[in-house]
C-alpha cells in the first residue's frame, strides 16, 4: 500500500533538518506511543483486544487500543453501529477452504475497502489491528514460502456490521494487504508479514521501495504516451539499476552523480539550463523535493520563483549532502493552475487550484480500470495536499472553478481516466519484468493505485498532469467522499464504491489461491468451442484428469491422466459409473472433485460422484433436469409454498415416443407448439408446428434422420431420439446463468436473445448485460433460481433458458451445466467472473469466491454465423483467419463453435461474432457496420432485424 503525501506536512517551511526527519506514525515506520486520544464516542472500551498466545508489550498494546478507537470513530461518523465483541465464543471454520481477505493497517485508510468487502463477501473481509493477530507458518511443499494465519480480527458484514472475532483454528488468508513502512514500528512488522506468502498479496516493501521512488515513477510515467508529468531535473546519487541508461524521457533530465561533493559547477549549469528551458512552459515556480524510500512522508517541499537561480542551486547543494546511494534531489516545474472563469463574483475571485485524485484498479486480464475520481479545490498560491482539503466530485470541483459545461467536464474525466489507467499499465509492465525476489514474493502484485494530478493547460487544452503515485491516501480520500452519502437519502442513487473493483480482484485472486493444485476429474472433453478449458486449467493451476470416448482427442495430451472410456451408452450410465470408479481407484487418483460441462455426461457425472463420495447434485435431480418434458411436468406439480411456486413458470407439454403419442399430444397441448428432442442441445431439431399434420411430419423426419449419436454427435442422441411437444410461448427469449451453492444463489447473469428464424429456433443474436428493466431482470433471475431449486439442483453452475411474456417469465428448459456458446467468455469479459472456475470450485465442495453484486464493465452485442447462410462469406470476406485477425486487433470478439464448414439440415452455429461498446446502442451499431462490411448481413440473414430487440 502506497501512502506517500507528495506535498509533505508543511509546504512553506524551509528545508531544514527538522523537516526532513518528521515521522509519520507506526504504519509508516515511526515508533513510540500513539497520539493523545481525540475520539469522542460512547463505545465500549472493555473489549478483548489481546490475542491468546501472542502477548503485546505496553507500546504495541497502546497502538492496538488506538486503532480500535479509531475504527469506532470512523464507524460512528459513517452512521454505522459499534463493533460487537464476540471473541468469547471463537469462530470455527474450514481453514484452507474459505475466502479470507485480510487487511493490516489503519482503519481510516482502508475503511471504504473494508465496508465494500463486507458487502461483496460477508464475514470474509477481516481487519487486523495488530501484527500480533497474525502468524506466518512454513508452507509444506513450497520452500521459502509461508502461509498466513489469522487468529483474531474485526470481521465486516453487510450494513456496516462489524464483529471482533477470535478464530479457532486460525483462518488461512487467501489475500493479504498491509500498510507498510521501513522504520522500527509496525510498518516493518507488516512488511515482514507480507514477504514470500503463498497467498495473493497486494503490497510488499520491495514494490513500495520502487513505486514510492518519485524519480523512478516519474520516469516510468514520462515514457507513457497518455500521461503528462511536470518538467523535472533530477540529480541522482549512484542511481539504482532501473534508472541507469535507457532512452531519454520527455521533460525529464536525469544527472547521475558518483559523488556528493565538488558538484557546484555542474549543479549551477544544469539548474540554469533547466530554469530557462522551454520544457517548463508557463510555470512561474519550481518545487524542491527529495526522492527515495527514506523520505516517504517525512519531508517538506520548498517553492522558489523560477527566476531565482541562486537559492535553487544553494538548496540543491545542501540537499545533496543528505543523500545516500540510490536517492535523488528533484527540481520540478509547478504546474500553473488552469485559468477557468469564476462566475457569480463582480470582482475577480482568487485563483483556484484543482487537485485530482484517481483510484485505478487491476481487473480481469490485468486491465486497469478507473474506479473513482475525487478532487480538492484551494487557493492557487497554496499547494493542496491530502487530508488538508475537503473531498469533492470532479463535477462539483470544476463547477466551483467555473467549468460547468457537461461536455467539457466529460472531456476532463476522459483524460483523467486515460492517464490514470496508463499509469497503472506502466506499473504492471514494470512488475512483469521483475523477479519474485524483487517483488517481495511470488504472489505479490499491485492491484490498485492512486494517482494525484494537477489540472493545468497544455497546448490550449485542459490537461491532467501526474504528480505522484500512491494508494492509501487516494483510497482514503475516496472513502471520505463516499462517507458524505453514508446515510442514504431519498432520491439519491447509490454510487459504486471506489474499492468495488479492488474487492472483485481480491476475490478473484482468492479463488485462484484456493483452487491451485486441485485434482479434478472431467467427463467429456467437448469440441472446439471448449478449447478454452485447457488453457484456463493451466492458468489456474488445476490438475485435470479426463475421461472421453475419443482416444485421439487433442485434449488427451493436455491433462494429467487420460482415461479412454465409451461414455455415449447412456442406458448403461449406472454400470459405467461403477466401472469408472474402479478405474479411478486403480490408478490411485486422489480427486478433490469431479464435474462436466458436456450435456451427454451430466447424469453419468452425478452417478460417478456418488460412487466416489465427491460433492455433486443427486443423480435424480440431474436426470430430471436433463429430460425436458420431465422438467416441465415436475414443476407444473410444484405448487408451493413458498410463493411464487415453480409451477407458475412451467409450460404445458407432452412427451412423444411414438406416432400415437403425437395424436394424444395434439389434443393436450394448444397449438401452435414447439417440437424438440427430449435430450437435445443447440436447438437442433427444434421446430414450430402449426397443426397436427406438421407435428406428424416433423416427428417422422426426426425419427428417420436423427436415430443415434453417429447421426449428429454431441446433441444428446446417445439418450435416444424421443421428442416432446410443448406450447409455443410468445415473448422475448433470455438466458440466465446461475451459480448456486448449498441452495443459495451466489450470482446470476442475464442476457437477451434476438428473434429466431422461424419455424427454426437456432440462435441468431444476443446482448449482455440485459436491456430489461431491473424488475423484469429480477423476475427472470427468481424464475430461473426457483425452477432449479424445484428440480433439486442445489449446487453448481446452471444455464436456464426462459421467455419473458406479458404475464411474466416462462421456462423453456434447464441446462444443468455451464452455459454454452459464447456465454462463459462474455461473462468473464464483462463481469470478471469465470463460470468454469466457479463450477470447478463447487465440484470441490468450495463456495465460489464471487462478488455479491457483479457489475458489468461494458456491453457486448453479438450475432451467430451459420454455414447454411454464410458459407460463401465464411470462405472469403469473413474467413476464420480474417475474423481471428479482427479479434486480435480488438475490433470484434470471436467465439468459434464448430471446426469445419460443413452444411447440413440440422445445424448448429459456426461461430459468434460480437462487438463491445460503452452502451448497447454503440455496440449494436459497431456490430451492424461490421456485419455489413464482412457480408454477414444480407436479405436472407437480416442482422438489423435480429438486433432489433436490443434497442
Amino acid at each position: 500500500m502506497l501512502s506517500l503525501d507528495p506535498l509533505g506536512p508543511e509546504c512553506d517551511s524551509p528545508l531544514g533538518s527538522k523537516d526532513l526527519e518528521e515521522e509519520e506514525g507506526p504504519w509508516g515506520g515511526g515508533s513510540g506511543l500513539p497520539p493523545p486520544g481525540c475520539f469522542h464516542g460512547s463505545w465500549r472500551h472493555d473489549v478483548a483486544l489481546d490475542c491468546k498466545g501472542s502477548p503485546e508489550g505496553a507500546e504495541a498494546r497502546a497502538w492496538t487500543v488506538y486503532y480500535y478507537s479509531l475504527l469506532q470513530s470512523c464507524l460512528q461518523q459513517a452512521g454505522l453501529p459499534e463493533t460487537q465483541d464476540r471473541s468469547q465464543v471463537p469462530r470455527t471454520g474450514c481453514p484452507g477452504a474459505e475466502v479470507t481477505l485480510c487487511i493490516l493497517g489503519s482503519p481510516s485508510t482502508f475503511l471504504s475497502l473494508l465496508l465494500e468487502g463486507g458487502v461483496q463477501s460477508p464475514g470474509n473481509m477481516l481487519l487486523c489491528l495488530s501484527p500480533a493477530w497474525l502468524t506466518k507458518v512454513p508452507a509444506p511443499g513450497q520452500p521459502g514460502e509461508a502461509a498466513l494465519l489469522v487468529s483474531k480480527a474485526v470481521s465486516f458484514h453487510p450494513g456496516g456490521l462489524t464483529f471482533l472475532d477470535d478464530f479457532v483454528p486460525p483462518r488461512r488468508a487467501t489475500y493479504f494487504l498491509a500498510g507498510l513502512g521501513l522504520g522500527p514500528g509496525r510498518g516493518r512488522e507488516a512488511a515482514e508479514l507480507a514477504r514470500d506468502l503463498t497467498c495473493p498479496t497486494g503490497a510488499s516493501a520491495e514494490l513500495a521501495r520502487l513505486l514510492e521512488d518519485r524519480l523512478l515513477t516519474r520516469r516510468l510515467l514520462a515514457r507513457q504516451g497518455d500521461v503528462s508529468v511536470p518538467a523535472t531535473l533530477a540529480f541522482t546519487y549512484k542511481p539504482p539499476a532501473l534508472l541507469r541508461g535507457g532512452d531519454a524521457s520527455p521533460g525529464l533530465r536525469l544527472v547521475e552523480l558518483n559523488g556528493k561533493e565538488g558538484q557546484e559547477t555542474l549543479v549551477k549549469e544544469e539548474v540554469g539550463a533547466f530554469l530557462h528551458s522551454e520544457a517548463l512552459g508557463d510555470a512561474l515556480q519550481v518545487a524542491m523535493k527529495l526522492s527515495g524510500w527514506r523520505w516517504r512522508g517525512r519531508q517538506a517541499m520548498r517553492l522558489y520563483p523560477r527566476a531565482e537561480l541562486g537559492p535553487v542551486v544553494d538548496t540543491v547543494l545542501a540537499l545533496l549532502e543528505k543523500l545516500e546511494e540510490e536517492e535523488s534531489v528533484l527540481v520540478e516545474a509547478v504546474c500553473p493552475p488552469a485559468q477557468l472563469p469564476f462566475p457569480g463574483s463582480p470582482l475577480p475571485g482568487p485563483e483556484l487550484a484543482l487537485r485530482i485524485c484517481a483510484v485505478v484498479c487491476r481487473t480481469q486480464g490485468d486491465r486497469p480500470l478507473l474506479s473513482k475520481v475525487v478532487c480538492s479545490v484551494g487557493r492557487g498560491d497554496r499547494p493542496l495536499r491530502h487530508q488538508s482539503s475537503l473531498p469533492r466530485t470532479l463535477e462539483a470541483a470544476l463547477a466551483q472553478c467555473g467549468l460547468g459545461e457537461a461536455s467539457q467536464v466529460a472531456v476532463v474525466r476522459q483524460r483523467v481516466k486515460a492517464a490514470a489507467e496508463a499509469a497503472l499499465a506502466a506499473v504492471l509492465t514494470l512488475e512483469a519484468g521483475l523477479s519474485a525476489e524483487q517483488r517481495g514474493g511470488r504472489q505479490v502484485r499491485t492491484d490498485f493505485l492512486g494517482v494525484d494530478f494537477a489540472l493545468t493547460v497544455a497546448g490550449r487544452a485542459l490537461t491532467p498532469v501526474a504528480l505522484e503515485l500512491n494508494g492509501g491516501l487516494c483510497l482514503e480520500a475516496c472513502g471520505a467522499l463516499e462517507g458524505l452519502w453514508a446515510a442514504p437519502r431519498p432520491g439519491l442513487a447509490a454510487e459504486e464504491a471506489a474499492a468495488a473493483p479492488l474487492v472483485e480482484t481480491m476475490l478473484r485472486r482468492s479463488a485462484r489461491c484456493l483452487m491451485e493444485g486441485k485434482q479434478l476429474l472431467l467427463l467429456g472433453a467437448g469440441g472446439v468451442s471448449k478449447k478454452f478449458v485447457w488453457e484456463a486449467a493451466r492458468d489456474y493451476g488445476l490438475k485435470l484428469h479426463l475421461v472421453d470416448s475419443d482416444p485421439n482427442h487433442f485434449a488427451s495430451q493436455l491433462v494429467q491422466t487420460f482415461i479412454h472410456f465409451d461414455i455415449t451408452e447412456h442406458q448403461r450410465d449406472e454400470e459405467n459409473a461403477r466401472v469408472l470408479a474402479e478405474l479411478v481407484r486403480a490408478r490411485g487418483l486422489q480427486l478433490d472433485g469431479c464435474f462436466s460441462y458436456w450435456d451427454d455426461c451430466l447424469v453419468l457425472t452425478a452417478l460417478l460422484c456418488q460412487e466416489l463420495g465427491l460433492p455433486c447434485n443427486p443423480p435424480a435431480a440431474m436426470h430430471l433436469a436433463k429430460q425436458k418434458s420431465r422438467t416441465q411436468l415436475h414443476l407444473l406439480c410444484h405448487h408451493g409454498p413458498p410463493w411464487p411456486a415453480p409451477s407458475l413458470y412451467a409450460v404445458p407439454c407432452c412427451p412423444l415416443e411414438s406416432e400415437a403419442d403425437v395424436d394424444r399430444a395434439v389434443r393436450q397441448v394448444p397449438l401452435p407448439g414447439v417440437m424438440k428432442l427430449e435430450f437435445g442441445a443447440g436447438a437442433v431439431g427444434v421446430r414450430l408446428v402449426e397443426d397436427a399434420s406438421q407435428c406428424h411430419e416433423h416427428f417422422s423426419r426426426i425419427a428417420r434422420d436423427l436415430q443415434g449419436e453417429a447421426d449428429h454427435p454431441g446433441i444428446g442422441l446417445g439418450w435416444g431420439n424421443a421428442m416432446l411437444l410443448m406450447e409455443f410461448i410468445e415473448g422475448t427469449e433470455h438466458d440466465v446463468d446461475l451459480v448456486l451453492f448449498g441452495g443459495r444463489l451466489l450470482a446470476a447473469f442475464v442476457s437477451d436473445n434476438g428473434p429466431t428464424r422461424l419455424p427454426g429456433f437456432t440462435e441468431t443474436a444476443a446482448c449482455m448485460p440485459t436491456g430489461l428493466a431491473p424488475e423484469q431482470e429480477s423476475q427472470l433471475v427468481q424464475a430461473a433460481f426457483r425452477c432449479c431449486l424445484g428440480c433439486g439442483l442445489l449446487d453448481g453452475v446452471f444455464n436456464v433458458e426462459l421467455k419473458l411474456t406479458r404475464a411474466g417469465p416462462r421456462l423453456i428448459e434447464i441446462n444443468p451445466r455451464m452455459g454454452g456458446f459464447y456465454l462463459r467468455d462474455w461473462i468473464l469479459e464483462l463481469y470478471g467472473v469465470d463460470l468454469l472456475l466457479a463450477a470447478a470450485m463447487v465440484a470441490c465442495g468450495l463456495r465460489p469466491a464471487l462478488p455479491a453484486h457483479p457489475r458489468a464493465r461494458g456491453h457486448l452485442v453479438g450475432v451467430m454465423c451459420l454455414v447454411s447462410q454464410h458459407l460463401q462469406v465464411l470462405s472469403s470476406t469473413a474467413s476464420r483467419e480474417t475474423l481471428q485477425a479482427l479479434h486480435d486487433q480488438g475490433l470484434l470478439r470471436l467465439n468459434l463453435l464448430e471446426e469445419t464448414l460443413v452444411p447440413g439440415e440440422y445445424e448448429e452455429p459456426y461461430c459468434s461474432v460480437a462487438c463491445a461498446g460503452p452502451s448497447p446502442a454503440e455496440a449494436r451499431l459497431r456490430l451492424l457496420g461490421l456485419c455489413q462490411g464482412l457480408g454477414i448481413d444480407g436479405p436472407h440473414y437480416p442482422v438489423a432485424y435480429f438486433l432489433s430487440h436490443f434497442k
